[in-house]
Formats: structure tokens, sequence, C-alpha cells
């Protein structure tokens, strides 16, 4: 049960508690239970909401910064991106693989803060030795769901 309620409820966190226990075959409580016990473990670490910002008045603008860094002994890469994580304005960090180390991603509201950010917070680190930056001109598909679905027509086509 546990994996597949993570996997219903990572693709809709407001998914009713009463639907959620039918498509698991248990009882409300048990799942009350179970997502107490995930959250409790760390399995479940926070409930978000994707939004579309596109579509509304509010500026923003995100950017990919991959960093390459130089690796503390003893702690590899866990401590700077613990102090980089750490800032208001990172959104996320990721350790990947590749030319880069690290994957940092910022929201703002403009081109200026994002570039602000990286030239004096991010590059001054000790451990950093280089960044590249990309901004995300538009979002097709974020965290699995399609931001600009195209509306197809349902009726039944009927010919003589």
């Amino acid at each position: 049960m546990r994996e597949e309620l993570l996997t219903v409820i990572e693709k809709n966190s407001r998914i009713d508690l009463k639907e959620l226990a039918v498509i698991l075959g248990v009882s409300e409580q048990a799942v009350l239970d179970e997502l107490a016990n995930l959250e409790k473990e760390g399995i479940i670490c926070g409930y978000h909401t994707l939004i579309d910002w596109d579509k509304t008045s509010v500026e923003k603008v995100n950017a990919l910064i991959e960093v390459r860094v130089t690796p503390q002994r003893g702690q590899g890469f866990d401590k700077i991106a613990e102090r980089i994580y750490n800032y208001p304005e990172v959104k996320s960090v990721y350790l990947i693989s590749g030319g880069y180390d690290l994957l940092v991603t910022l929201e703002e509201k403009s081109l200026k803060e994002i570039s602000g950010f990286v030239s004096d917070k991010l590059s001054t680190l000790e451990s950093v030795l280089s960044t590249a930056t990309h901004f995300i001109l538009k979002k097709y598909k974020d965290h699995g769901t399609i931001l600009d679905k195209k509306h197809e027509d349902e009726r039944e086509l009927i010919t003589p």
C-alpha cells in the first residue's frame, strides 16, 4: 500500500481521503495512519501547489545554475550544498553527474536579481570553482503536469 499511496499523492496531494481509501482498498483510518507514518519518517517532506505564474500578473524569472565546486575533505559535497540551500532565494539544490557538481534552481523577480545572487553570493563561496546560469524561458511541463494543455474537441464526429 505504501508505494501506491505515495504514487497517487505525488500526482495529486489534494485527493479526497475517501477516494484515496477506495483506490487503495483500505479504510480511511488506515490511509490517515500511513500518511502520518510517512510524514514522521521524513518520506513525505511537504505538500506543494504547482502554479503557472505566466498566467498571472506576477513577474517571476526562473534559472538553473550549474555549479562546479571543490568537495570538502570528510564531507564531500554536503557542506557546500547546505550553505547554498540555506539562502532563501534558492528553491532547490541537486548533486548531479557530468561537468558540474550541483544544480541550483532560483526564482526571482528579475534577471538582475538572479545575476546579483550568482555574482555576489554563489560565486564568492570559497569552494565554488565556476558557475553556468541558464534562464528558463518557458515551462511546458513541470512536476509531471503539462502546463499549457491544448483543448481538443471532444464532440463525436458524425458523418452522413
